[in-house]
């Protein structure tokens, strides 16, 4: 490295690092970023924010080699465009974990002891003690959806203060959870037993609106939410609605933009920060430092571990990244997303074994929304760990003639109660197809668009309820496979359909069969 711009006020900490190692260093919040890029196109590495960084402003600095995002998220970044470019892209997670952290714990207590407006009113003259009757947080029961990074700092900021805690996530094995002092606990009954509810997974197709009205509505009158993630999980409309039925408080940090102006929450939200969670002096130094260093050990040493847009070997096709990620959702949904994961066993045929590093990462996105596919092999082993998943590779056994294949399978529960969704899948014509499911071969469907997966014990009529259960509800039925089992005793059904199937729709299907199993599945 040359010369790196800092275009942003972060920490001192990281100029200073870099140069002490003899780089160059222009640091300049106040100057646009696309000014700043081409009066430097000599520039090789750029250290970012909340900067956008867009295919121009990559193309006015042809000598950039690396961009660090000094925080987690990187949604900011073309990091396809960059990879065409052959830049690297970093990010450094974790920095930025523990402040947000605190900030929740900050906005639940600012909720439960009236905080705001306790000092507004006193400050004004007022005496609103009798008004102003608090609620303290020993005891309650709090409920963490997604326990990543910052959700595992949550229950650990919380120990102190006595508190039932149960916790959601697609991945974490319940005996992780267990060693944090969690309860594992479904979706639907953390909303229906927990005081407050404390949000912490990443925006995705998958979580748009996660937070509906039918979760909303298992609330207790009088519980919490809190949203420190990203604005677009939570239907708004659902919080007002219920809101007025429960009485439910809301505390908010995110929004639809990061700027000033009238907020569409406002009339909703009990508690309101202008999206302040990483806004501390030392997640600034955390993230400043970490951009530094990983940036100084990528020029000297060539570390790449925490870039998250790496290319692939030329000789793989990148159709079998996509058909890893496939597979591993579609089998998450299999499993079902209430059910904890303890184990992932993973099978490639057709000589994809070779390539066995580079399709962990989007087999681990396909099981969890917060990781991404780009991610570095060695993040993905590391991120399966942190929530106690083992991974195994089998051996595959190539006289079953699968050609270019992979399995997946992921295993729920204890020894007695464990489940396992087994899928395997192939690319057919330039098509990712699932051959695969459980005992249920020979299926070929197609696992993008919107499909409806149900299995049950095999009897006439039941594929008669599932299509009029579709009817009722105008979803149009586009391709069906209805294979059954070998001992004939069981049977599956998966339907194309023309739109997303609503979770109570997949409830009433899976009550009015009787089904083993029943999932609703979308892929762009």
């Amino acid at each position: 490295m040359k010369l790196v711009l800092i275009p942003t006020k972060l920490d001192s900490i990281a100029r200073e690092l870099l140069e002490a190692k003899g780089i160059r260093v222009i640091q300049d919040a106040d100057t646009p970023l696309e000014e700043l890029a081409a009066a430097h196109p000599d520039a090789t590495g750029l250290i970012v924010r909340s900067n956008r960084v867009t295919p121009e402003i990559i193309d006015l600095l042809p000598k950039l080699r690396l961009i660090v995002r000094a925080g987690s998220g990187y949604n900011t970044i073309d990091i396809k465009y960059a990879r065409r470019k052959g830049v690297d892209v970093m990010n450094t997670p974790g920095a930025n974990a523990n402040a947000v952290a605190e900030e929740v714990i900050a906005l639940i207590l600012a909720y439960y002891r009236h905080i705001v407006r306790g000092d507004l009113t006193t400050r004004a003259g007022g005496w609103e003690k009798k008004k102003l009757m608090g609620r303290e947080l020993a005891g309650k029961t709090v409920g963490i959806v997604g326990l990543g990074n910052i959700g595992r700092l949550v229950a650990k900021r919380l120990s102190g203060f006595e508190v039932r805690v149960l916790g959601h996530d697609p991945v974490i094995s319940q005996a992780r959870a267990a060693e944090l002092g969690v309860e594992f606990a479904s979706l639907e009954a953390l909303f229906a037993e927990a005081d407050i509810v404390t949000l912490h997974v990443p925006e995705t197709a998958e979580t748009k609106g996660m937070i509906n009205r039918s979760l909303l509505s298992k609330m207790r009158s009088g519980a919490l939410l809190v949203n420190c993630a990203r604005v677009g999980i939570v239907d708004q409309d659902a919080i007002r609605a219920v809101k007025q039925e429960k009485q439910i408080g809301y505390c908010t940090d995110v929004y639809e933009a990061d700027e000033p102006g009238l907020k569409s929450c406002a009339d909703i939200a009990d508690v309101m920060m202008p999206h302040l969670g990483a806004s501390t002096i030392e997640a600034n130094h955390n993230a400043a430092r970490r951009a530094a260093e990983q940036m100084i050990a990528y020029a000297e040493r060539g570390v790449t571990k925490y870039v998250v847009n790496k290319g692939v070997p030329d000789d793989l096709d990148e159709s079998y990244q996509q058909l890893a990620f496939e597979v591993a959702r579609v089998a998450r949904s299999y499993l079902g997303a209430e059910r904890s994961i303890r184990q992932v066993e993973a099978s490639f045929y057709g000589g994809l074994d070779r390539f066995a590093k580079w399709l962990l990462p989007p087999i681990v996105a396909g099981i969890s929304t917060e990781f991404d596919t780009q991610q570095d092999p060695e993040d993905a082993l590391e991120y399966l760990e942190q929530m106690g998943v083992s991974f195994d590779v089998r051996t595959a056994d190539e006289r079953k003639g699968y050609g270019k294949a992979l399995t997946v399978d992921l295993v729920a529960g204890g020894d007695d109660t464990a489940r396992r969704a087994s899928v395997r899948g192939t690319v057919a014509e330039g098509t990712i197809v699932i051959s695969r499911m459980g005992s249920f071969d020979r299926i070929y469907f197609q696992p993008r668009g919107h499909s409806l997966i149900v299995e049950y014990r095999d009897r006439p009529g039941v594929l008669a309820k599932i299509t009029a259960a579709c009817a009722e509800r105008n979803i149009n039925i586009e391709d069906i496979r209805a294979p059954r089992d070998p001992s004939a005793t069981r049977a599956l059904a998966v339907l194309k359909v023309d739109q997303p199937i609503p979770s109570e729709v997949v409830a009433q299907i899976k009550r009015e069969t009787d089904a083993l199993a029943a999932c609703a599945l979308s892929l762009p």
